[in-house]
């Protein structure tokens, strides 16, 4: 058994190490770790949306509905094949619930995080293997989903078959980037446990005293609502009780330390202007989404405007239609949520026109997608660039509002018999908003890179490769 002064100079030491390694954690870590599961959830929410637009899962009536209050797990057991499509709807929006709530209103900072909330992390994380994704998975869901995901390249343009492609990339990358940070947190956390088992439990117990119950019947008094790790456990006992304890604890505090920088880094050469081409794909992207919503709105129109037409009328549309004359004017009220207000407003919309507006927006925005605007856009200046990123980003969130307005306009006045006849665009919209919120953080990127590299310059420091102030020693394996 250590000495009781050894005893406490390793916790005091141990201490000191986690500290320093908290630190890292939060300033080098915590940012990277946030962006890439941003990243998991929007390239999962990518792929939710094409299945739902092929109609391969159905939408959840309930989704906007639900309420998380802690990180759970969707179901992965089995199920009746006849309840394919039901359990696999169910489950992906689940899924796609939780990663939301993981991303937008989680505490992702050391403090809040322990070792049950990260093994919840994982359980997410891990809920579909992406890395070793295939229909001959023995995982459920993975089979599942990988077979649903075959099955929504079937019939689709090569645009869509990108998005699927490049979705399942990122996913399989930033699996493995959020893995290697969770296995930096676990470390931290793991050795954080056995330190409060040391300073409230273990400090004062001898060998003999030292057993799994012992400290086990300790644990609900002492630290009351703290979970009971038996493998943690045991490893205490044998850094600390047995002959082999010095080695293992100078592992674990080389496994701990935050090492100093030595040499000095390579230049790191940013290029600014491939973030805001990459923003300006992904709102030309946006043009997939559109082409689709106008589909849809046209039969819509095509239903609202047959009721509303006598014979006589008919036969005058008809009669236009073969001389190629401009359509009469239709217009539609609709009602507009105010941005600064935060009240609708009714606005009259002339559906031809703003039909005609689509589809040009339409074409320029494709043309973004390796088109001949994007060659242009290439050999401008970034300002340049910046200034067409932002005008389309508002453009389409402009549109995106009004495409919803006019989607509640078509489902509350068509009459009651030819409700059913009127194509809903939720999975379309959503999709839409995706693309401006992803262009609009590569914006935001461009930005805060730009910033930070003008600060660098004003100090006279030069860009180098993207390490922190100390890099980690290796830390054991966690599953």
């Amino acid at each position: 058994m250590m000495a009781e002064n050894e005893l406490n100079g390793y916790i005091d030491t141990l201490q000191e190490v986690l500290n320093s390694r908290q630190d890292w954690l939060e300033k080098s870590e915590m940012g990277k770790f946030k962006e890439e599961l941003r990243a998991f959830h929007s390239s999962f929410a990518s792929l939710y949306n094409i299945y739902l637009k092929k109609k391969l899962i159905d939408e959840d009536p309930y989704k906007q509905e639900t309420k998380i209050s802690e990180i759970e797990v969707p179901e992965s057991g089995n199920f009746q094949e006849t309840r394919r499509i039901e359990q696999l709807s169910v489950r992906l929006s689940n899924f796609d619930n939780q990663l939301d709530f993981l991303v937008n209103f989680y505490q992702l900072g050391v403090d809040f995080l322990n070792l049950d909330r990260i093994k919840r992390i994982v359980g997410l994380v891990r809920y579909i293997d992406w890395v070793a994704f295939s229909p001959d998975s023995p995982n459920l869901m993975t089979k599942s989903v990988a077979m649903m995901t075959n099955q929504s390249k079937a019939g689709v343009d090569q645009l869509t078959l990108s998005i699927i492609g490049e979705g399942l990339n990122r996913l399989s990358k930033t699996t493995h980037s959020v893995m290697k940070t969770i296995k930096e947190l676990s470390t931290y956390y793991r050795e954080k446990y056995k330190l409060n088992i040391r300073q409230n439990i273990t400090m004062d117990m001898s060998a003999s005293e030292a057993t799994l119950d012992n400290i086990r019947k300790k644990m609900p008094s002492i630290l009351p609502g703290q979970p009971f790790y038996k493998e943690l456990v045991e490893e205490i006992i044998k850094e600390d009780y047995t002959e082999s304890g010095i080695d293992l604890r100078d592992t674990v505090l080389n496994t701990l330390r935050v090492k100093e920088e030595k040499t000095k880094a390579a230049k790191q050469v940013v290029n600014f202007k491939n973030i805001l081409l990459d923003g300006i794909m992904v709102i030309g992207g946006s043009s997939n989404t559109l082409t689709e919503i106008t589909a849809k709105f046209d039969e819509n129109y095509t239903v609202m405007e047959s009721r509303k037409k006598t014979f006589l009328e008919k036969i005058k549309e008809l009669i236009r239609q073969i001389t190629n004359a401009e359509p009469e004017e239709v217009i539609y009220t609709i009602e507009i949520m105010d941005a600064t207000k935060g009240l609708p407003v009714k606005e009259k919309l002339n559906f031809h026109q703003f039909r005609e507006e689509l589809e040009k927006k339409i074409r320029i925005l494709s043309s973004f997608v390796r088109g001949p605007a994007y060659t242009k856009l290439s050999v401008m200046t970034e300002e340049q660039i910046i200034g067409y990123l932002e005008k389309y980003i508002n453009d389409v969130q402009s549109i995106h509002r009004t495409l919803g307005a006019l989607d509640e306009f078509f489902k509350t006045n068509v009459v009651a018999a030819d409700r059913e006849k009127i194509k809903g665009i939720k999975p379309e919209l959503s999709a839409l908003k995706n693309s401006f919120v992803k262009a609009n953080q590569l914006r935001h990127e461009y930005s805060a890179q730009k910033e930070e590299e003008e600060q660098m310059k004003r100090l006279g420091v030069n860009r180098t490769e993207e390490h922190p102030p100390g890099t980690p020693g290796s830390s054991p394996q966690v599953s």
